[in-house]
């Protein structure tokens, strides 16, 4: 028993990523609330808030979960935190201002000021919240999900069992709202109507219930044919759950009604809200200022201890270390092991976890494998013995070789199946070795870095999203500094090799988060600051070392090619593109040429034709005048966080579905080197693991908040080059087309089958 249910915890990443977001949002608002002086916000209310999030956990994310198919009693159990006691946790935890002052500045300033401030969404939250309409629609959904059609299909299909849980918490709070009157709030001064509200929710459970615990026959045919866990019957079973809803779930109606009759009667109840001028967010409740104003940024390097152990001036050294002794084994392996993809390390941990692992660091913290980069290790050893003497030439200063190359892996890729060859894997990592030790030796700066290396540069455009940047905290200190050691370097200290000084830096591109600058600085004015994501995208300014974005039309030919090769790349693996491909390459006899129309398509044809499309019209619409390709380039920006959300949900199923393949093939490489200490290889792992519904479920996440991001960035560029309203709609329009087009296109490509790229099947 103990280990069926230690092995029972389904934790869905989405329910846990979701509850664990939205706790730590609380937590920060709350917390800032408190550092304002107010007293309103209590341990208390966060120990509620907490706990509410806890039921939800406990509903959806343990052992209850797994077993609410096996046993009707457990799903009761899991319906009675949905409903009884999740919601009212929550609305004790007053948790709106907290949430609102918890999430960063543009989103409570662009998004949650306008949707509290709308005046047809708080008439609606005005009328859902009236007594009749709560008390009906929480009724209505308890009644309806248990009637015995719709309870079977949600206890035969994830997704309509998902809407069930959606809608028992939705109504549920609505319910529970008017009881609780959370602060802030314009509640009516009359309590008397919640004793009746709660007195006739009870008498309706009381029923429902009765109907559970006597009836004569099983009410959900799928239990009667689930096998018998615990020896308990289907009648049994069927009168536990009965005597759960009514005695715990009368308990939920009863001690809120006793306590606030009694609070009527003998004492005051909660206070209802603050003074007029308060800040009110529920219905009838505007936006006050001070919630959108702006807070301290978090700096990472002053946190206790990962701060103070990226000030270290050794950290990237310890970084490099590790990660060039692992690329040294992918190639030892690629070029010397078994040329079976799934079975070496060159075939498995760059084209599985690799990838998987950065796109996930990237969304996390930034081009932290720039940072740790090993390719960088040879030539930084190298180069304590002699300086490269030139300069890197003008005319070469520009992403343009580094396109090409991007466009040559990407061909490369496709046309020779990169992925299933250890050895051809195996001699890009050496290429890339040499390229790096061998230009760097011989030009200043950080050249390979800025202008050469395909991955940096994939890096840089997507780092613009990242939450976390490299800035200076006073500019004044920066203003008053003589030296400039962040940018030249001191006492052996090499300073910003790539050309960035970051008074005038702005966001994450072309910045390698190598941390000189950090440790050259003698003021100590560096931090590695947290903001919004996604912010660089709508900064025009000039930037240290790359001018003004909108200028840069190698910038944006770059950051457009990455957009649509998330979408191309992804589409090259699912099964009718497939067939399509395979059966032009029997028409016309020749694969190789299939594959490059195939790229050529994709990425350079289409992407030009569908941009230029949508900015000529864009233009002609709303009238817009100035140069041409500086629109095009700067709405082009706009894209990539649609683009990161591909390569999100591309890169994160190939790693969730087989990150166990790593296990054998590094038993097989110990194995062949010092015999099976660590066991006999289980080839088995090296297929795909199964795919849960929640994987898909997460995928679709990914591509929604990429569109909704793509979508912001695009209106924020709209309205900054639009007075009037009209001007922004009709300028926006053709571009949000074109992203929805594309969010069309990734959500068709996750619910294909895809091929298992280093894995020993197909699966999806």
């Amino acid at each position: 028993m103990p280990n069926y249910l230690l092995r029972s915890w389904p934790l869905d990443p989405a329910v846990v990523g979701s509850l664990l977001a939205t706790a730590l949002i609380y937590a920060r608002g709350w917390m800032q609330l408190r550092r304002r002086g107010s007293t309103r916000f209590t341990l208390r209310g966060l120990v509620c808030f907490l706990a509410g999030l806890g039921a939800i956990f406990l509903a959806l994310a343990s052992p209850i979960e797994s077993f609410s198919g096996y046993l009707l009693h457990i799903h009761m159990v899991q319906h009675l935190l949905l409903m009884m006691a999740a919601p009212p946790l929550l609305w004790l935890g007053d948790p709106l201002l907290p949430l609102l002052r918890g999430l960063p500045l543009p989103v409570r300033r662009y998004w949650a000021g306008p949707l509290f401030q709308c005046q047809w969404l708080r008439a609606l939250c005005s009328w859902l919240t009236r007594l009749p309409v709560a008390w009906s629609l929480f009724v209505g959904s308890l009644w309806l999900w248990h009637s015995p059609r719709l309870y079977e299909t949600a206890l035969g299909s994830p997704a309509w069992h998902f809407v069930q849980h959606l809608f028992f918490l939705g109504t549920a709070l609505l319910f529970w709202l008017p009881v609780v009157r959370p602060f802030p709030g314009h509640w009516p001064a009359n309590r008397w109507p919640i004793l009746p509200y709660l007195f006739l929710a009870d008498l309706q459970n009381t029923a429902l219930s009765a109907l559970l615990a006597f009836s004569g026959q099983p009410l959900y045919p799928h239990y009667a044919a689930m096998p018998r866990l615990w020896d308990i019957s289907v009648m049994q079973d069927q009168a536990i759950a009965g005597a759960l809803m009514w005695v715990p779930g009368s308990l939920a109606f009863i001690v809120p009604l006793a306590w606030i009759g009694c609070r009527i009667l003998y004492g005051k109840s909660r206070p209802l809200s603050g003074k007029p001028t308060a800040a009110r967010l529920a219905v009838g409740s505007r936006v006050p200022l001070p919630l959108l104003a702006t807070a301290s940024a978090p700096d990472v390097l002053r946190w206790p201890l990962i701060g103070r152990l990226l000030r270290w001036r050794h950290i990237r050294l310890a970084m490099q270390v590790p990660l060039a002794v692992i690329a040294a084994l992918i190639i030892w392996d690629g070029l010397l092991g078994p040329q079976v993809s799934p079975m070496n390390l060159a075939g498995v941990a760059p084209w599985i976890h690799w990838r998987g692992l950065v796109v996930l660091g990237l969304l996390a913290a930034g081009n932290v494998f720039c940072m740790a980069c090993p390719f960088l290790l040879p030539r930084n050893l190298a180069r304590r013995r002699w300086s490269p003497r030139w300069t890197w030439p003008r005319r070469l200063r520009s992403k343009w070789l580094a396109i090409v190359l991007l466009l040559l892996f990407f061909w490369a890729y496709e046309a020779f199946a990169l992925w299933s060859s250890p050895w051809w894997t195996a001699w890009i990592a050496l290429a890339y070795f040499l390229a790096a030790f061998v230009i760097d030796a011989f030009f200043r700066g950080a050249a390979f870095c800025k202008y050469i290396c395909p991955v940096g540069q994939f890096h840089f455009v997507q780092s613009r999203l990242s939450p976390l940047s490299l800035q200076v905290r006073n500019h004044e200190t920066c203003h008053d500094c003589t030296s400039k050691d962040c940018i030249r370097g001191r006492e052996g200290i090499p300073g910003c090799e790539l050309n960035i000084y970051l008074p005038r830096k702005t966001g994450n591109m072309d910045c390698t988060m190598c941390l000189d600058c950090v440790h050259a600085c003698p003021h100590d004015n560096i931090g590695l600051i947290a903001g919004t994501p996604g912010r660089d995208l709508l900064v025009e300014t000039s930037r240290s070392g790359l001018g003004r974005l909108s200028r840069r039309l190698d910038v944006g030919v770059l950051s457009s090619l990455l957009v649509f090769a998330a979408f191309a790349n992804a589409a090259g693996m699912v099964g009718p593109v497939l067939e399509v491909q395979d059966r032009l390459a029997m028409a016309l006899g020749t694969p190789l040429l299939v594959k490059t129309l195939f790229v050529a398509l994709t990425m350079v044809a289409l992407p030009m034709m569908l941009i230029a499309t949508a900015n000529a019209t864009s233009r002609w619409w709303s009238g817009e005048t100035g140069p041409w390709l500086e629109s095009a380039i700067r709405y082009g920006y706009a894209l990539i966080p649609l683009g990161f959300g591909m390569w999100l949900t591309h890169y994160c199923f190939h790693l969730f579905t087989s990150a166990e393949t790593i296990v054998p093939v590094v038993q097989r490489l110990v194995a062949d080197w010092s015999g099976p200490w660590l066991g006999v290889p289980e080839w088995a792992c090296c297929c795909c693991a199964a795919v849960g519904t929640w994987l898909l479920r997460l995928e679709i996440i990914f591509l929604d908040v990429g569109l909704l991001a793509s979508l912001f960035v695009g209106y924020r560029l709209a309205r900054a080059r639009h007075a009037l309203p009209a001007g922004t709609l009709k300028a926006f329009l053709p571009w949000a087309l074109l992203m929805l087009a594309l969010f069309a296109v990734g959500i068709w490509i996750i619910f294909q089958p895809m091929e298992m790229r280093g894995a020993l099947e197909m699966a999806r």
